[in-house]
């Protein structure tokens, strides 16, 4: 009986919400968080679709007559994917940690 009664603390100590979590962005942070915004429009802006677009063309063309590699160019798709899903892939994983 002991340890149900353990392991059940256990469970609602993990099940319950960390009451300590900062709610808004901390103070001086906006500097940060300007240049971390301006990277993320760089990143995800016009110039590197358009970079992506062409790597995926150039790519692909090269991949289709044999003169590239077919692990490099999986690999630099992976890249792109990831690139432009970052947005979606930290919300997913915020959304299974119980964030907002």
């Amino acid at each position: 009986m002991k340890k149900i009664a353990t392991l059940a603390a256990l469970a609602a100590l993990i099940a319950a919400p960390a009451h300590a979590q900062v709610q808004g962005d901390p103070a001086g942070s906006s500097p940060l968080l300007a240049a971390l915004n301006w990277v993320q429009g760089t990143l995800l802006g016009n110039l590197a679709t358009t970079a992506a677009v062409i790597a995926v063309a150039l790519i692909g063309y090269l991949m289709l007559t044999g003169r590239f590699d077919w692990r490099r160019g999986v690999v630099v798709l992976v890249g792109i994917f990831i690139i432009f899903g970052a947005v979606t892939i930290v919300a997913g994983i915020r959304s299974l940690a119980g964030g907002v």
